[in-house]
C-alpha cells in the first residue's frame, strides 16, 4: 500500500508545475497599466527558483494559522487522530481555494490570495466538533459554502445592508467569545477550576510576548511572527517537561493518503444563523481583499472589479465545499499573506499555484500533520488570545472607520451590550421560551442580529438624498456647508476620510463661486446623495455655470502676473481653484440647472467611496 501511495504528492506537484509551466493556459486578466514599483505583476511569471521561494514563504505564512484549527480541536476535546484529520482536510481546502483564486476566470479572482483557517469559526467549530466529532463540521461547511456561492452575484448590492459598523460589531463579538476559553487554556485552568498553573502561564506568556515583539519590532520577521512564537513556546514547553511524548509519531508513515471523517449533518437554528453571519462577513472581507490586490496591480485603478470580487467569493465557496464535507475547517483570505505580497512587491498569481502545491504536499505527510497536534495547550491558549485581540481591534477599527451619528452609536452600543450580557450571564437564556433559545443562547448571534436590525430600523427617516438652502451673505455660510456635509455623512455612514475631503472640496467650491470672474454668482443651496459606492455634492448658485479651466497658468499668464495685470490674476486664481477642486474631488462638472433648478447653475462634486 505504501508503495502505491508515495507517488501521490509527486503526481500532484507535476500537475501543478509541469516542466513547461510558463506556457500554462490561464484565463486572461483585464488590461491594466503596470505600477513601476512591482517586481512581478499578476500576469507575469518569475523564474522557477524565485517562484518556489515566494511560494514557500506564502505557504509557511498560511501554515502558521493552522493553529486556529488546533485551538478549535483542543476546545472541543478532540482526540489526536481526529485533530490530524481536520488539519489535513483544512490544508487541502486552503490549497484548493488558493489555486482557484490564482486561476481566475469564472472560478476565482485571478489574484494572489492565499487562504487560511477562518478565525471567526473557532467558537462555532468547537461547539460542533464537541457535539458530533470531526464530521460535525460538514453541515457548517455546506451552509458556509452555499452562502458564499449565493453571495457571489449579489455582493455589490449587500454592502449597504452590511456597512462597516455592522460588520465591526460582529467581528468584535467573535473575538470576545474566544477570550474565556483561551485564558483557561493559557493558564492551565480546567473547567470549573480557578487554580492557575505557573508553568502553563509562563509558556503562554512567552508565546504571546513573542508574537507581540516580533510583530512590532521584528522587521522582516514580523510576517513569520506567529510561526516563530509558536516554535519558542514549544521549545520552552519541552524544557519544562510539558511537551507530550513523540510516541504518537511512531508507526505513522511519512507519506500517506489523508483519513476522512464521516460527515454529520446536524445544525440547530441558532448555529445556522451564526454560521450564515460568519459566511456573509467573510465574503464582505473578500471584497476588500480583492480590491487591495487589484489596486496594487493597476496604476490607474479607479473602482472595484466586481467580476473579480464575485470570482473570489465563488472560489472560496467551491474550495471549501468538498473539503468541508470531509471534515475540513472553513477558510478565508489571509491578511498576513496580503502583507507579504506588499512586502515582496510580487503579485504574480502563479505564486498562488506554488503555495497551493506546497500546502497540498504537506497534507500528504501525516508525520508532519500529526506533529502539529502535539503543540502544548498553553501555546494554543496564547494563540487564541492573539486571535481574540486581533478580531476585537479589527472590529473596533471598522466601527470607527465611518462617521457615526447618534443612530449608529445606539446600534453599535446596544448590540455590543446585549452580546456581552449573554457572554457574562449565560443564565439569561434560561428565562426565554425554548423555541427562542437558539436566538438568545449565543452572544455572537444576539449581537449580530441586533446590530443588523437596529441599523435598518434606525435608518428609517434617513433619506439617501438631502438638500439645504444657503444664505450667501450669511456669516455662517461656510459653517453651514461644513455642518451639512459632516452631519449627512455621519447619518449615511460614509467613511470619515471621504467626508473630510468632501467638506474641504465644498468649502473650496463655495469660495470659487463667490470669487469667480464673468459675472456675480452667489451660492443658494447644497445637495448631497450617497449610495455606499458614491458620495455626490451639488452646490446651487446664481449666474452662469462656473468655468472650469483644465490647464494650468501658462507662460503669458505668468508674465501678466509679474506685471500686475488684475485680469490675469483673477484668471490665474480661477484656474488654481479649479485645480484644487479636481485634486479634492474625483470628478468635477458644472452646468446650467433644469427643471426645478431652472434659472440657477449647478457645480457637481463626485467622490468615489
Amino acid at each position: 500500500v505504501y508503495q502505491r501511495i508515495w507517488p501521490t504528492p509527486i503526481i500532484a506537484w507535476h500537475f501543478c508545475f509541469p516542466r513547461r509551466y510558463r506556457t500554462m493556459p490561464q484565463p486572461s486578466l483585464p488590461l491594466r497599466r503596470r505600477p513601476p514599483d512591482l517586481v512581478y505583476a499578476a500576469d507575469e511569471r518569475p523564474p522557477l527558483i524565485t517562484l518556489l521561494v515566494l511560494g514557500a514563504q506564502h505557504a509557511a505564512t498560511a501554515m502558521a494559522f493552522i493553529a486556529y484549527v488546533l485551538v478549535t480541536a483542543r476546545m472541543a476535546g478532540l482526540d489526536r487522530w481526529g485533530t490530524q484529520s481536520m488539519v489535513t482536510m483544512t490544508l487541502l481546502g486552503m490549497a484548493l481555494c488558493t489555486a482557484l483564486q490564482a486561476w481566475g476566470g469564472r472560478w476565482g479572482s485571478g489574484a494572489l490570495l492565499v487562504h487560511m483557517p477562518n478565525p471567526f469559526m473557532i467558537a462555532f467549530g468547537a461547539a460542533l466538533v464537541a457535539a458530533h466529532g470531526p464530521g460535525g463540521m460538514a453541515a457548517a461547511a455546506l451552509l458556509y459554502a452555499l452562502v458564499a456561492l449565493a453571495m457571489a452575484p449579489l455582493v455589490r448590492h449587500m454592502r449597504a445592508l452590511f456597512p462597516p459598523p455592522v460588520v465591526g460589531v460582529v467581528i468584535c463579538m467573535g473575538g470576545m467569545a474566544l477570550v474565556s476559553s483561551s485564558v483557561r487554556h493559557a493558564l492551565g485552568m480546567g473547567e470549573g477550576q480557578w487554580h492557575v498553573d505557573g508553568a502553563s502561564a509562563l509558556i503562554a506568556g512567552v508565546t504571546l510576548s513573542g508574537i507581540v515583539v516580533l510583530s512590532v519590532w521584528g522587521g522582516r520577521l514580523r510576517l513569520m511572527a506567529l510561526l516563530l512564537a509558536i516554535g519558542a513556546g514549544v521549545v520552552l514547553a519541552a524544557l519544562l517537561g510539558r511537551l507530550e511524548s513523540t510516541y504518537a509519531l511512531q508507526g505513522v508513515p511519512l507519506v500517506a493518503l489523508p483519513t476522512v471523517a464521516t460527515p454529520v449533518f446536524s445544525l440547530d437554528a441558532g448555529m445556522m444563523v451564526a454560521v450564515a453571519l460568519v459566511a456573509i462577513l467573510t465574503q464582505l472581507d473578500m471584497l476588500g481583499s480583492v480590491i487591495m490586490l487589484d489596486k496594487m496591480d493597476d496604476a490607474d485603478w479607479k473602482r472595484a472589479n466586481m467580476r473579480a470580487v464575485a470570482g473570489g467569493i465563488k472560489a472560496n465557496g467551491l474550495g471549501d465545499l468538498p473539503m468541508g464535507l470531509l471534515g475540513g475547517f472553513p477558510t478565508c483570505v489571509s491578511s498576513a499573506n496580503i502583507a507579504l505580497v506588499y512586502a515582496t512587491r510580487s503579485t504574480a498569481r502563479v505564486v498562488g499555484f506554488a503555495a497551493a502545491a506546497l500546502l497540498a504536499l504537506i497534507a500528504f505527510l501525516p508525520q508532519l500533520t500529526m506533529a502539529l497536534t502535539l503543540i502544548p495547550e498553553p501555546v494554543l491558549g496564547a494563540v487564541g488570545l492573539y486571535a481574540a485581540g486581533f478580531l476585537m481591534v479589527s472590529g473596533m477599527e471598522l466601527v470607527a472607520s465611518r462617521a457615526l451619528d447618534s443612530r449608529a452609536i445606539f446600534a453599535v452600543g446596544l448590540s455590543l451590550s446585549a452580546g456581552l450580557a449573554l457572554l457574562q450571564l449565560p443564565q439569561l437564556a434560561q428565562h426565554v421560551p425554548q423555541s427562542l433559545h437558539f436566538l438568545v443562547g449565543n452572544g455572537f448571534v444576539v449581537a449580530g442580529i441586533l446590530v443588523i436590525v437596529l441599523n435598518l430600523v434606525l435608518r428609517i427617516g434617513t433619506g439617501q438624498r438631502a438638500t439645504q438652502p444657503l444664505q450667501a451673505n450669511s456669516p455662517q455660510l461656510y459653517a453651514d456647508i461644513t455642518g451639512f456635509v459632516e452631519t449627512r455623512g455621519a447619518a449615511w455612514g460614509a467613511r470619515r476620510a471621504v467626508v473630510q475631503r468632501a467638506a474641504l472640496a465644498a468649502l473650496e467650491a463655495a469660495e470659487a463661486i463667490a470669487t469667480s470672474v464673468g459675472g456675480p454668482r452667489q451660492v443658494t443651496g447644497i445637495r448631497g446623495s450617497f449610495d455606499e459606492f458614491n458620495l455626490d455634492l451639488e452646490l446651487l448658485h446664481s449666474g452662469a455655470p462656473l468655468p472650469l479651466p483644465a490647464a494650468t497658468p501658462g507662460t503669458s499668464a505668468s508674465a501678466s502676473l509679474l506685471e500686475g495685470d488684475d485680469s490675469a490674476i483673477d484668471a490665474a486664481l480661477a484656474q488654481m481653484s479649479s485645480l484644487l477642486l479636481r485634486h479634492l474631488a474625483d470628478r468635477v462638472s458644472a452646468s446650467a440647472g433644469s427643471g426645478a433648478d431652472a434659472g440657477q447653475s449647478v457645480l457637481r462634486l463626485h467622490f468615489e467611496h
